[in-house]
């Protein structure tokens, strides 16, 4: 008996006494990111999503006698590009290999891929535990490779048992597969990973993680380590393949962890007494399926490519390419929650809509704080009609920041113009309503709404109105019942829509002698 055998041999009633407590989730995920070059990583087709069939093809990338690849130096820059923003030590010397193994759409026989010399080492990622408890964790990158991609299998789904089709479109697009470590602890921290990494890899503008079109795909290693009376037992590895989703990804793992308990508690294997195993996700049973015993790198043989030279990236180049980098999520966070405010939530909505809605933002607030409106926080104004309206439109439309007819200097004024007391907030998005709809600027808006400014004696003579005619309404008032007031508003907004409700409140208080 081997000593990892002696290790996991548990009797019936051990592994019935284990609680969740006794239980370690371990998670290392694998995620493969299509990146954004025009052309494939060794030959000149397009990457364009959508074309007919096998249209995007040519000798070099399905595999014909006698080419020979050439490399996309754009693939190359944009893979080292992404390991600098995930701390990842970038390779002066990297060379291909060809991982071999035969499938359908995948015309050569082999895959393109590096083995032993990745173009990116160790890194990490910085993630906010969803659970609370704890604020950061860095989850450890153990390496990131470029490789190229297989076609597509198409599958008759509808009953008539149709042959399977082969799209070779997809074949050699150039992916960056980003190994982690097994550090996550919960199906919960693998999907706060992938959002955070989607999140930078879009800031950075190296995929457009389009997860539908196959642009960033994951797949994740899952197994327990269980304290049985002080020894740990590690239950065998589990590779999940292809979640498309994050919810998928949060699913299949949680799934597959309590699968795991389940068997072993009934069998008992342990790592060295079961196979590894790679797993495919039910979405429809939502559950994992088997697909076949996971292959291990000896499966693979890989060699090194006898058609391709090795890749020399000098420390100048690689410096040039990590002044490309703008600030990433992490530090946009910390800056708006320094510069205006923010509390990390409102930080998280902003940021997690990408650059352009930052810069939005930010045009909006600062220019609520240059105009000294009078605001206690302008930050947090201008965050919470970023959030609640601007954000609202480019969800029902489906369009960028870039689209919205109102920008931000605009916005800003509107903001202004209701701290001044101009009109409350529920005329300011009328108003807003009128600009976007209409393409209009805030004067021509508030004009077409028929907005007049209420001089000091209307508000008084409309109070003094509304306190004479509702007397038992101004009893409960001065009884201590102050939900009463909102019908004297609402009847003022009645009589002039023009009024601030915040400005009637007040003198009605002060008229009364509140």
């Amino acid at each position: 008996m081997s000593q990892t055998q002696e290790a996991t041999e548990t009797t019936q009633s051990q592994r019935d006494a284990v609680t969740d407590a006794d239980v370690t989730l371990i998670v290392g995920l694998e995620v493969h990111v299509q990146l954004d070059t025009q052309s494939k990583l060794f030959c000149n087709c397009s990457t364009a999503y959508g074309a007919d069939a096998n249209t995007q093809t040519c000798p070099v990338c399905t595999g014909m006698p006698g080419t020979l690849p050439v490399i996309n130096e754009q693939a190359l820059k944009l893979a080292i590009k992404t390991g600098l923003a995930l701390n990842c030590e970038i390779a002066n010397y990297t060379k291909w290999d060809r991982k071999n193994y035969f499938y359908p759409d995948l015309p050569k026989g082999y895959q393109i891929s590096q083995f032993d010399k990745p173009i990116c080492g160790a890194g990490h990622l910085t993630i906010a535990d969803p659970k609370g408890a704890f604020e950061t964790r860095a989850i450890q990158i153990e390496r990131a490779h470029l490789e190229e991609d297989a076609g597509k299998s198409i599958h008759d789904e509808s009953g008539a048992k149709k042959p399977t089709k082969i799209d070779l479109n997809r074949t050699g697009t150039p992916l960056l597969e980003i190994v982690t470590k097994p550090d996550l602890r919960s199906a919960e921290e693998a999907k706060a990973f992938l959002t955070e990494l989607k999140l930078i890899l879009t800031y950075i503008g190296v995929s457009d993680c389009n997860m539908q079109e196959g642009s960033l795909r994951c797949d994740g290693n899952v197994n327990l380590h269980i304290n049985v009376d002080g020894q740990k037992v590690a239950t065998p590895i589990v590779e999940i393949k292809n979640l498309n989703s994050f919810r998928a990804a949060e699913r299949a793992i949680g799934y597959e962890a309590e699968r795991q308990l389940r068997v072993w508690k009934k069998d008992g294997l342990g790592i060295g007494e079961a196979p590894k195993q790679t797993r495919g996700w039910d979405v429809a049973n939502q559950k994992t399926t088997p697909s076949r015993e996971k292959e291990g790198a000896a499966d693979y043989r890989y060699f090194p490519d006898p058609d391709l030279i090795a890749v020399v990236t000098t420390d100048q180049e690689i410096a040039a390419i990590g002044a490309t980098i703008a600030h990433l999520p992490s530090a946009l966070r910390t800056d708006l929650m320094e510069n205006y405010g923010l509390e990390a939530y409102d930080t998280e909505v902003i940021v997690s809509q990408g650059a352009g809605v930052v810069a939005y933002y930010e045009s909006v607030a600062d220019f609520l704080t240059k105009s000294a409106s009078g605001s206690k926080s302008p930050g947090k104004t201008a965050s919470n009609w970023v959030a609640q309206e601007v954000l609202r439109y480019l969800n029902e439309q489906s369009c960028e920041v870039g689209d919205y007819p109102v920008s931000g200097e605009q916005l800003g004024e509107l903001l202004v113009r209701i701290s001044k007391g101009d009109f409350d907030q529920t005329r300011g998005k009328d108003v807003l309503a009128q600009m976007v709809e209409n393409a209009l600027d805030l004067d021509a808006a508030i004009e077409k709404l028929g907005i007049k400014a209420v001089d000091a004696n209307e508000i008084q003579s409309l109070c003094q109105q509304l306190i004479d005619e509702n007397p038992a309404v101004i009893e409960q008032i001065r009884e201590g019942k102050g939900k009463a007031i909102g019908s004297l508003i609402g009847k003022a907004r009645k009589l002039n829509p023009n009024i601030n409700p915040n400005v009637v409140k007040e003198n009605l208080l002060k008229q009364i002698g509140i």
